[in-house]
This record gives C-alpha cells, sequence and structure tokens, in this order.
C-alpha cells in the first residue's frame, strides 16, 4: 500500500500554549515499525477532557513535549511490523486506539485488570503520540477490534469515555431499583454513563448546568435533573429529597470538580458509594465523621481493561447506550479545548481526519 510522506497533526510543543497543526509532519515509515506494532490511519478522534489536562500540563501525568496528542482514535490498520508473529489484527481492520497504548499483560496489575497501573505502560498522547494525527503507531495486542455495524464517529468516545464511566459503574454493589448521582451528568462522560446507569438499573439524578445539558439528560433517562447553579449551596438537600428523602445510593462523579466530590458524601445515604473518575487539579477533603459514620465506600477508577473496553463498545453495538456527538475539524482543536474548559460542550466533540 503507498502511504504519503506526510500528515496533518496536533502536537502539543508548550505547557499552557494552544497545540501547533502540522501539515507536513513526517508519516512513519511500515518499514521502521517494530514486531507487533501496527500503523493505523486514523479516521476519527476524540477530545477529552484529559487533553485539556495535556496541553496545560496540570495533570499529575505530565506529557513528555513535543507530543501529538489525543488518545481515541478509529481508524484502519494500513501496515504491521516485520517480525510480528500472532497478530490479533491484520491490514485492513478497523480498530480503535485508547488511552492506554500498551501494557505487559503479565506483571500482577496486568493480571488483575489494572493495566493502567502497568509500571512498563505507555499512554496514547503523553509517552507516546496520540490520534491527532492522520497516521498513529499502536501495539498489534492492544488496539481494540471495531464491530463492522458501528459508525466509526459514534464509536470513537466509547474508547475512553465509555470504558471510563462503565468500569466505574461496575465496580458499585447495587441493586436493581437503586438511586445514583450522577454530577457532570451532560458532559462526554457523562451523559454516556446515565445510559449505562439505566440499563444496568439505577434510577438516575442528573446534576449539571444549562437547559441543553438538562434536556440531554432528561431524553437519556434521567429521572431528575438539578442545575448546581440554580440549586447553589441547597444542593445537598436537593438531591437527598429527590432520593426517597434518604440520598442516592451512589454517585459517580464525571465532573472535573473538586465541588463535585466533596458535596457527594453529604447526600449519599448511609452505606453508599463513591466512584471517582473525574480528576479535578485539586485535592479531596471528606470529614471523619461523614465517612465512618455514614459507613461510606469510596473509589477512585481510572479507564478499564481490555475486556471492559469490548463490553462497553458492545452496548453501543446493541443500540443501547449511544454518544452525542459533534463533528469538527482538527483547526478546531483549541477552541474545542476552550470549551471543554469551560464546561460548555454538551456530549462529546469527535475530529474528523
Amino acid at each position: 500500500m503507498s502511504l504519503p510522506s506526510t500528515q496533518r497533526v496536533a502536537q502539543f510543543q508548550r505547557f499552557g500554549e494552544p497545540a501547533k497543526i502540522l501539515t507536513d509532519y513526517p508519516v512513519p515509515d511500515p518499514a521502521t515499525l517494530s514486531p507487533n506494532e501496527c500503523l493505523v490511519k486514523i479516521e476519527y478522534a476524540g477530545v477529552c477532557h484529559t487533553d485539556v489536562h495535556a496541553r496545560d500540563g496540570d495533570f499529575s501525568l505530565k506529557p513528555t513535549l513535543p507530543r501529538i496528542g489525543g488518545h481515541e482514535g478509529v481508524g484502519r490498520v494500513v501496515a504491521i511490523g516485520d517480525g510480528t508473529t500472532s497478530s490479533p489484527v491484520n491490514v485492513g481492520d478497523r480498530v480503535g486506539l485508547k488511552f492506554l497504548a500498551r501494557a505487559c499483560l503479565r506483571c500482577e496489575y496486568c493480571c488483575r485488570g489494572f493495566e493502567v497501573r502497568c509500571t512498563s505502560a505507555s499512554m496514547h498522547g503523553f509517552t507516546v503520540d496520540g490520534s491527532f494525527a492522520e497516521y498513529a503507531i499502536a501495539w498489534a495486542d492492544y488496539v481494540t477490534p471495531i464491530p463492522d455495524s458501528v459508525d466509526s464517529a459514534a464509536v470513537t468516545p466509547f474508547l475512553c469515555a465509555g470504558v471510563t464511566v462503565y468500569r466505574g459503574l461496575k465496580l458499585i454493589d447495587h441493586r436493581p431499583g437503586d438511586w445514583i448521582a450522577i454530577p457532570g451528568a451532560g458532559g462526554g462522560l457523562g451523559h454516556l454513563a446515565v445510559q449505562y446507569a439505566k440499563h444496568m438499573g439505577f434510577r438516575v439524578i442528573a446534576i449539571d448546568s444549562g437547559e441543553e445539558k438538562r434536556d440531554l439528560c432528561l431524553s437519556l433517562g434521567a429521572e431528575k435533573w438539578f442545575d448546581f447553579r440554580e440549586s447553589g449551596s441547597n444542593l445537598v438537600d436537593d438531591v437527598i429529597a429527590a432520593a426517597d428523602g434518604e440520598g442516592p445510593h451512589a454517585a459517580l462523579i464525571t465532573a472535573a470538580s473538586a465541588v463535585s466530590f466533596t458535596q457527594a458524601p453529604f447526600y449519599l445515604r448511609p452505606g453508599g458509594t463513591l466512584v471517582g473518575v473525574g480528576v479535578p487539579p485539586a485535592t479531596f477533603d471528606i470529614p471523619f465523621g461523614v465517612l465512618v459514620g455514614k459507613q461510606l465506600r469510596i473509589f477512585g477508577s481510572a479507564l478499564g481493561s481490555p475486556q471492559d473496553t469490548i463490553e462497553a463498545i458492545d452496548y453501543a453495538v446493541q443500540g443501547k447506550v449511544k454518544c452525542q456527538y459533534s463533528v469538527r475539524p482538527l483547526e478546531d482543536l483549541d477552541s474545542i479545548l476552550t470549551d471543554l474548559q469551560q464546561g460548555n460542550v454538551a456530549g462529546r466533540v469527535v475530529i474528523k481526519l
């Protein structure tokens, strides 16, 4: 297959500055691929709030610069490195790239399903170049096969946002009919969480701000809606009252907001579970009297295993969970990140390469 010599990419070069859109960046030569590496022609790349942290360098994990950003991508394999044996993918296959580019799959963390903690892991957009490019290098053993029945743009956000909230919800020991509060419910992660939660038997209390996000959450099955700006200091009491006057059984924090974390222990009912998947650049404080007195369970959850990803995408294949998204060009990346940072994106934004 004949490949072009150059491509368009979005590269972060200095923290706090917009990504540079380069139009003459070299396309990797297939002859230079290592065994088990593959070259993927990216069709669509998702934009995530984590990309804001990558740009600003305010995350605990900082990208090595310069670095091509992006960690959600769907495209087709155009080359596989010489010396690859027992490759699970072939040239022409449609595959997905995730935040976790590669893990050893042998260490204790990998074997226990915590590949994100693998000490030899590589991360797209952080330690290796990511999906904001027309061509990206990935690892054949770690890309996710994309079923033929789903649209490339529609499935792209499931490779990070979808699997992240799906894995977080799986951590909650619940019964059908239990209430769950989802701060950030109208965002990229949150609106998918609303749908997964409904299909898992939860009754959903959506928390976010703005009419567009309210309409989105209610249309996706949320029973209750609270605008945190309108509720203000009454939000905790409002959420408790909405869940039979006892508070929800669980909270999945998808918002990158420290306030969302500090409020949740106060509105959860005794024995409740808090799962955090949003990552605000702040600390989390909770009175021990609340934690111990209410016998709360608190989990932090990041991404998910390869099997979690397959399961999360299967909901899309079955039509049970659908991503609300808009498609924009690579050149709009900086304005997209600004909108995300300001909380002005309902659903998800996908870049067409």
